[in-house]
């Protein structure tokens, strides 16, 4: 797994939601994505942590991808 479908998958939730800064949800989706956009490089080193661990496997063995 590659982390740009995560963070693809994040960003979608933020915005199908809307902007409303006085919306718990819509904050956390918006410093999550922003902070994970930011720590790119951390996150893609977890994301292939977590893919050795099959973390993963479910997904990749669906349809989904």
């Amino acid at each position: 797994m590659k982390p740009e479908p995560l963070l693809a998958e994040l960003n979608r939730l933020r915005k199908d939601i809307g902007e409303d800064p006085t919306d718990i949800e819509w904050l956390a989706l918006q410093h999550a994505f922003i902070f994970i956009s930011y720590k790119h490089k951390e996150f893609e080193q977890y994301v292939a942590e977590a893919s050795e661990r099959g973390e993963f496997k479910a997904y990749e063995e669906s349809d989904q991808i």
